[in-house]
């Protein structure tokens, strides 16, 4: 029986992974701010499907959050065998109208983090020439659009170095890239999603399915969904300064009201 590791597992797409990996068989190590409802998720996936369910919690925003899921990451005595970083957050506004603490967070959680948590999973796989790393990024990394995309943008980047660097090694790293999904992320930030076509929504089960299938087809970047696999491929043939004014038109639609 393997073991799974995911950040910020208490809702949406994480509570996903959580659900289906602990149907699948694979013991958990799950990780986010609430301690109590990790608790209630922890016991929820046990007397469920007969894992074991481990709480951490850890405010990856912190030194010490990202520090004691490193940690649990490098424990050789009791190996993770997949992790998936999924914690981030949004902030409303446009660019100068959030707080500079804010936008300085969100790298924080969103790039310092990502680096820090691949890098302690992928050298103690790399040891045992086994594991994979699921880093959740957004359909936003391949627009400009703000300090959100342009983090998601980082992700993707260097996830998919870091596979090219550890091809052969027996680790898989994938950069998963899903667009609207119903989940807590736009209430948290204060986002109206009201006038999102109900189209652009994801569900977030079938989100995680399609994305284990492509970390098992060795992929480094999964857009799970033919839907947006469509419109970035039509966004290819749009002129980057037109694309900008696109993706800030469409982000006062859509994004934060």
């Amino acid at each position: 029986m393997t073991t799974a590791l995911i950040t910020g597992s208490t809702a949406g797409i994480g509570a996903a992974f959580a659900r289906r990996l602990a149907a699948d068989g694979h013991d958990l190590v799950l990780v986010a701010r609430d301690t109590k409802r990790l608790r209630e998720q922890a016991t929820e996936l046990h007397d469920r499907h007969g894992i074991e369910a481990e709480v951490l919690t850890a405010d990856l925003a912190q030194d010490s959050g990202i520090e004691s899921v490193a940690a649990r990451l490098g424990d050789r005595r009791n190996p993770v065998d997949l992790l998936i970083n999924n914690a981030g957050f949004g902030n409303k506004g446009r660019y100068l109208d959030v707080s500079m603490a804010d936008e300085l967070k969100m790298l924080k959680v969103h790039c310092e983090a990502v680096l820090r948590l691949t890098s302690a999973a992928a050298e103690a796989m790399r040891e045992r020439g086994r594991g994979g790393v699921v880093n959740v990024a957004s359909v936003a990394a391949f627009v400009p659009r703000g300090t959100y995309g342009a983090s998601k943008a980082w992700v993707v980047q260097f996830t998919q170095g870091a596979a090219r660097d550890l091809a052969g090694s027996g680790v898989r790293l994938m950069a998963l890239c899903p667009g609207f999904v119903r989940t807590e992320f736009h209430e948290r930030a204060g986002m109206g999603t009201d006038n999102i076509p109900g189209w652009m929504w994801l569900d977030a089960d079938k989100l995680v399915a399609a994305a284990l299938a492509d970390l098992a087809r060795g992929k480094a970047v999964s857009i799970p969904d033919p839907r947006y696999k469509v419109l970035l491929g039509a966004a290819k043939l749009v002129p980057r300064g037109m694309l900008g004014g696109i993706s800030s038109r469409t982000g006062r639609k859509y994004g934060p009201q």
